[in-house]
């Protein structure tokens, strides 16, 4: 068994690899030349991935790819898409084609306005702390005139403060819950700093309130911290056709759409369906996150709360029929930005912002939005016509092979005699063996 280290953070990245490896993998050497397979060959460019994170042992590859043809609001966009599984970007790809000849999507920006919360304890009169939140609020909000003159120049800052008070489900629980603009930047930074300086001035001006008792002074700031659960920051995606051009093979167009539509109510009803169907819609929405340096967690997180804000987990996307018209959208919130962090550092993200033709974050809102509902719609489109897994394992196909070397013949020799048969993993090492014997 390791005895735990001292000081790992203070070696140099040579000294780091060489104790992982000589620790905690069967060989070494081995493990030390890989890491190193990684490292970027200009040296400059490496530092500046090293330095994105702690104890940086080497670069974690994700293939980025490229999803074209996507009609949004009359514009064209190919959308860069970072992500390891199979199939997503085909499926994106081929939604896109399919509502490009239809009209394309349509977005629109239903709020854009972030939560940020001061969480304190206080024992004594709500009355009296209301009078007090209502005599220091002034106070709250030109304490932080240095922080919030840049943002509020380009025409944000903080919107609103409120008192909320949660005593009723945890004892003497109360929130400073304020409100944000923070227009084409994701925010953290300038939030968090401001909840501060609330928490500072809050706690201090309560020391000389005349109307506190001595014990109600003593107020308790517990964290300042902002909430990824944005529900006033959304956006709404949509399509829309009429039935008879949605004829699938041998299904007829409305056939298919009241299938298609039965497909999303089963998944608005019953959660175990739901996370699953979800879990697709943020295939798309994901893979747009990491390429633009988002941060995916965050998104993750608010947009599974909000599917869950009623109590029950349920879709993000909704289908209708009406006066024989198909509609399928998509409405999430996402806190997302296209200056600060990783836009103005990581090359590639830099990149993938430009593809997109340098996107504001509320049309970065959109394109995000677009893309999960178009994988959405790609996942259904399959599963109530041909199946899940025709499309999806022929896309494996691939990973099945690379896991045995496959040269790019023995490739091509496999891939067509699965054109018309079951791809399973048995089957193809199956074949590949028989095919080297």
């Amino acid at each position: 068994m390791s005895s735990p280290i001292q000081g790992f953070s203070k070696l140099d990245k040579e000294a780091k690899i060489d104790w992982i490896a000589e620790r905690y993998t069967q060989d070494p050497e081995a493990a030390k030349a890989l890491l190193k397979t990684y490292w970027n060959n200009d040296a400059r460019l490496q530092q500046l991935h090293d330095e994105f994170i702690e104890n940086t042992l080497t670069n974690y590859y994700l293939p980025l790819g490229i999803a074209p043809n996507f009609l949004i609001d009359d514009q064209l966009y190919a959308i860069p898409m970072a992500i390891e599984e199979s199939s997503v970007v085909a499926a994106a790809s081929k939604a896109a084609k399919f509502w490009g000849d239809r009209g394309g999507f349509t977005t629109e920006i239903l709020g854009t306005e972030k939560i940020g919360q001061v969480h304190f304890m206080y024992k004594g009169s709500t009355a009296a702390l209301q009078a007090y939140f209502d005599h220091i609020k002034p106070q709250l909000l030109s304490d932080c005139a240095d922080l919030t003159q840049s943002m509020e120049k380009r025409g944000g800052g903080i919107t609103d403060i409120v008192l909320v008070d949660k005593s009723g489900e945890l004892e003497n629980y109360y929130q400073l819950h304020a409100t944000f603009e923070t227009l084409d930047a994701m925010g953290a930074n300038f939030i968090n700093s401001c909840l501060e300086q609330f928490a500072k001035t809050f706690k201090a001006g309560a020391q000389h309130f005349d109307g506190f008792t001595e014990a109600e002074q003593q107020i308790e700031v517990v964290m300042s911290i902002l909430s990824n659960y944005v529900p006033q920051c959304r956006v709404r995606a949509s399509v829309s056709c009429p039935v008879d051009e949605l004829t699938e093979g041998t299904i007829n167009g409305q056939a298919f759409a009241e299938k298609f539509v039965q497909a999303v109510r089963i998944a608005e009803i019953e959660p175990y369906r739901a996370v699953t169907h979800n879990k697709g819609i943020m295939n798309g929405i994901d893979a747009v996150i990491l390429a633009t340096g988002n941060d995916f967690r965050a998104v993750e997180a608010g947009v599974h709360a909000y599917a869950a804000k009623t109590g029950r987990y349920t879709s993000l996307t909704h289908a209708k029929i009406e006066d024989g018209v198909f509609h399928f959208w998509i409405e999430i919130p996402l806190a997302l930005g296209t200056v600060g962090g990783l836009t103005k550092l990581h090359p590639m993200v830099k990149l993938a912002l430009e593809i997109l033709q340098q996107p504001t974050a509320k049309a970065l809102m959109g394109i995000v939005a677009v893309s999960g509902l178009a994988q959405n719609f790609a996942a259904l489109r399959a599963l109530v016509t041909t199946g899940i897994q025709q499309g999806h394992m022929k896309m494996h196909l691939f990973n099945i092979l690379n896991q045995f070397d496959a040269s790019s013949s023995e490739k091509e020799a496999i891939s067509s005699q699965f054109q018309d048969k079951t791809v399973s993993h048995s089957a193809v090492v199956n074949a590949l063996k028989a095919l080297r014997e």
